[in-house]
């Protein structure tokens, strides 16, 4: 496929790449966390024990290490001991001949299978001669049938050392029968051949190994079903995400054990419990709007559609028209204040002095109506609450008392404590609201069926943003009834 680009240069692109990053589906790049906290086990495991068995094998190979130059260091002290103290048998007297004195050590001695003693007497001009116990040894070329590894260890100024050999290595040790003043004219020596010392080792390390590879396999089969049931309410919580719509909200997942796998399953129960409350009160909050918007709209199209030429009528419809747009405003004003209501920032709260408070709403409250209106008390304490939002719902439930009575009626404005609780309220001595009515006047969009109905001209939406903003400061509000008649509403806080 030729494209051509922005400088109009023509660029042949790949057809086929372009379907496979097109068509590729990342849940199949996805590794599930059974896998991931399997591999990650099997790891740590993995590690875990190679670390043990390499251990193991560097500790025993430690001893075979110390074992033998024990043995080595026995062997040369017990000959070092029998040329200073020992006596030839056939005479009763010292070892003056080094040939002599090694052939009677070395018929005295015991070997272990993988250990040489030999003895080695200079003959000039032929290298060494050698003396040895004859027996048979388990290696591919044993020290007394190699020479050159012979004349190495005769002519080496060490006491000790490791002999490296293509056929396996030496670990050596020589004591040196030295006239004094002269060269050494003889010397005893002791080999030891490690490869099957090693290879035990070896062996052993195979063997962990293999064991090690066995409890990973069952590492990995436990792991997985364990995993499995583990991450299973995990699985049915993601499958339960997957399947929830707005349409089904009512699907619960069981809650089993005391672990944070059922404190998970808990909580999104409890997410489940609100997206449901919050979805319902939505399509209410929705059907409850489009009522309440549908009958204004209703009458402004009613208007315009009969409206006249008669400059007397044009303006009625004007105003009619006017009043419902205002009215409409006032609803969707609402609304928006309802819909910050469930913000985290709807209340700012500050420190503020009750008693000046309670005055400035009662100040404010004054202008609404022509009413006896009356500061009942103030409580003198420091409080944190948003000023402005209690101000706003109380001088909404003063408007609400102003509806409901008539001029010269009475309505008192206070603030009261009740230990660390507080409490703000307006009282009118208006009809009162019957019971059935309680708490449908505190729902978005309800009115009251009853005497205080009849009076009110708003949405219905005035004691809901009420509720909504003593709800944020943690708070309620509730109807109590006046005394002598009326209906007194209280805005209950419990400040920190």
């Amino acid at each position: 496929m030729t494209t051509t680009t922005a400088t109009g240069t023509p660029r042949t692109t790949d057809p086929t790449t372009t379907d496979r990053a097109t068509t590729a589906d990342p849940a199949r790049r996805r590794i599930s966390a059974r896998v991931r906290i399997l591999l990650w086990l099997l790891f740590v495991m993995a590690v875990a024990l190679a670390s043990v068995a390499t251990t193991t094998r560097t500790f025993l190979l430690r001893d075979v290490d110390d074992r033998i130059n024990g043995l080595l260091a026995q062997e040369a002290g017990e000959f070092a001991n029998f040329k200073e103290r020992g006596f030839d048998p056939e005479t009763g007297r010292s070892f003056t001949d080094p040939d002599r004195l090694l052939r009677v050590f070395l018929e005295r001695q015991y070997a272990d299978p993988d250990e040489e003693l030999i003895g080695l007497v200079a003959r000039p001009g032929v290298g060494p001669a050698q003396i040895i116990q004859p027996r048979d040894l388990p290696v591919a070329l044993p020290l007394h049938q190699d020479a050159d590894a012979r004349r190495r260890i005769f002519g080496s100024p060490d006491a000790s050392g490791v002999l490296s050999r293509p056929e396996g290595e030496i670990r050596w040790a020589k004591v040196s029968v030295v006239r004094p003043g002269g060269a050494p004219e003889a010397a005893f020596v002791v080999a030891f051949h490690p490869e099957r010392e090693v290879a035990r080792v070896n062996e052993v390390f195979r063997v962990l190994l293999a064991i090690s590879g066995v409890a990973l396999l069952l590492i990995t089969g436990i792991g997985w079903v364990v995993a499995g049931r583990i991450l299973q309410p995990v699985r049915l919580v993601r499958t339960a995400a997957a399947q929830l719509t707005e349409q089904d909200l009512t699907r619960r997942l069981p809650v089993r054990g005391r672990d944070d796998i059922a404190a998970l399953t808990e909580t999104f129960n409890a997410m489940l419990d609100r997206l449901e409350r919050a979805f319902a009160t939505q399509r209410r909050f929705v059907d409850d709007a489009g009522h309440e918007l549908r009958t204004p709209i209703t009458i402004v199209r009613g208007h315009l559609e009969l409206m006249g030429d008669e400059p007397a009528e044009r303006e009625e419809t004007v105003r009619l028209v006017t009043d419902e747009l205002d009215r409409m405003s006032r609803i969707v004003e609402d609304l928006l204040l309802l819909a910050k209501a469930e913000r985290p920032d709807f209340v700012t709260p500050e420190p503020v002095q009750l008693a000046e408070l309670t005055a400035d709403v009662f100040v404010k409250a004054r202008t609404l109506g022509a009413r006896d209106w009356q500061l009942a008390g103030t409580v003198d304490r420091e409080v944190a609450l948003d000023p402005q939002r209690i101000t706003q719902a109380m001088v909404q439930l003063a408007q609400n008392a102003v509806q409901h009575t008539t001029t010269g009626q009475t309505i008192r404005i206070g603030s009261r404590a009740e230990g660390s609780r507080i409490e703000l309220y307006v009282a009118d001595s208006g009809s009162g609201v019957r019971p059935q009515d309680r708490e449908l006047i505190f729902e978005r969009f309800r009115r009251g069926t009853s005497r205080r109905g009849a009076h009110g001209s708003g949405a219905g939406l005035g004691l809901s943003i009420v509720k909504a903003i003593a709800e944020g400061h943690g708070g309620r509000v509730r109807l109590d009834d006046t005394e002598g008649g009326g209906a007194t509403f209280v805005l209950t806080l419990d400040p920190p």
